[in-house]
């Protein structure tokens, strides 16, 4: 079930070239379990077409204030539409439709449903760099606020102009985030930021061979989907796996080894709230990297091995306001070793698996897991799927 699980959102597209990212903004909203209807200014059309965003949505697209039925036109009722939603997103918002808002003009559809509108209204301006900081559009944005609607802050990057500033349409996933806290005031982890690493990493020996091991990611993953739906920002890092993501609030760096794992680490570490290092980082890597393929006929008597950077012993060492949490996989002495790394990597809490469980561990969708805290005491869980492990772990976060 979604984080917008029965909640139906009026979607208003104007004429920006913005929207053509508003399909990918659609699809995301009913990922998150949402009912999406669509209103455009016939501008719209130019950039996005109904036959997409119908496809999408699974709704019909309103563009005009009548269609035609069997050859007699009929009304396209900006009034009830106005009363089904429970959330009207306006996206892009452009200088013109913006203008027209604050005036109350009504000469197209969209503008008719806005000012019918019963339920709270999100603005999402777009717009060049210049047009942006224009006083007039300032000042027009001001308004809509004092109207009570909530505008939405814009990006900053490149804009379609070559220019380079603030003015572009937040991406669909940042504006799914604005909406989801809107709906879910009083999830746990609203405005935090969690670090997850998932996955293997792979050594390479040569270009076709590597030094790796089974670890799956599916840990990780399932840790990146709790942590999303109880309203966290997640930076998902992730070495060579199958897994695969879907939510808008987690943003998926896919790296291949150890040290490129860890410079995406060192990218997003001091800005997080709560770190999970669920990565099986190889421990070694060949000192010397064959730039060709070895040949079996030469042989391969030895490959010298130097150790990989610990990434988890630097966050450790690094940490400042964040909750860490390391994982340890043992096959003996598991109580004792885990709670020797947990002690020299400074870690806040580490979780045990055993290779000696049944369908626990590697490349299985089940583990069996311990929560070992920082005071030593201790929380045992039976074998159960990945992703209610997930949940147990962030419980046993969330209780700190």
């Amino acid at each position: 079930m979604g984080l917008l699980s029965g909640k139906k959102i009026l979607l208003g597209i104007s004429g920006g070239i913005a929207a053509y990212k508003i399909p990918l903004l659609v699809r995301q909203l009913i990922q998150q379990g949402a009912e999406v209807k669509v209103v455009m200014t016939p501008s719209a059309k130019e950039f996005v077409t109904p036959l997409t965003l119908s496809t999408l949505s699974k709704n019909p697209v309103l563009s005009s204030f009548t269609a035609t039925d069997q050859d007699n036109p009929t009304w396209n009722d900006h009034v009830a539409l106005g009363l089904w939603a429970d959330l009207m997103l306006i996206a892009p918002a452009t200088s013109n439709t913006i203008s027209s808002m604050v005036q109350g003009r009504c000469n197209n559809l969209l503008l008719a449903v806005y000012l019918s509108a019963k339920c709270p209204v999100f603005v999402v301006p777009a717009m060049d760099l210049d047009m942006y900081s224009h006083p007039s559009n300032q000042k027009n944005l001001d308004a809509l606020k004092t109207y009570g609607n909530k505008v939405l802050p814009v990006g900053d990057g490149f804009l379609a102009s070559g220019l380079e500033g603030k003015g572009r349409m937040l991406e669909p996933n940042e504006i799914v985030a604005f909406v989801v806290n809107f709906f879910n005031p009083e999830l746990p982890l609203k405005e935090k930021k969690v670090l997850i690493t998932a996955g293997p990493t792979h050594e390479a020996i040569d270009p076709v061979r590597f030094i790796g091991n089974h670890a799956s990611g599916k840990m990780g993953f399932a840790l990146a989907e709790i942590a999303a739906q109880l309203g966290a920002e997640v930076f998902l890092i992730s070495g060579p796996t199958n897994e695969k993501t879907k939510h808008p609030s987690i943003k998926l760096e896919k790296v291949v080894s150890a040290d490129e794992m860890f410079n995406q680490v060192k990218k997003y570490y001091d800005t997080v709230d709560i770190a999970i290092a669920a990565a099986a980082v190889a421990d070694f890597k060949p000192l010397n990297r064959a730039s060709q393929k070895i040949k079996k006929q030469k042989g391969l008597d030895t490959i010298r091995l130097t150790p990989t950077q610990d990434i988890l012993a630097f966050m450790g060492a690094s940490k400042k306001k964040q909750y860490l949490l390391g994982f340890a996989l043992e096959t003996e002495n598991e109580i004792e070793n885990a709670k020797d790394k947990l002690n020299k990597k400074n870690l806040d809490g580490i979780v045990l698996n055993s290779l000696r469980d049944e369908n626990a561990g590697f490349a299985v969708s089940t583990n069996k897991i311990t929560y070992i805290h920082s005071d030593m005491s201790i929380n045992e869980f039976p074998l159960q799927s990945k992703l209610a492990c997930a949940q147990n772990i962030f419980e046993q976060i969330l209780s700190l």
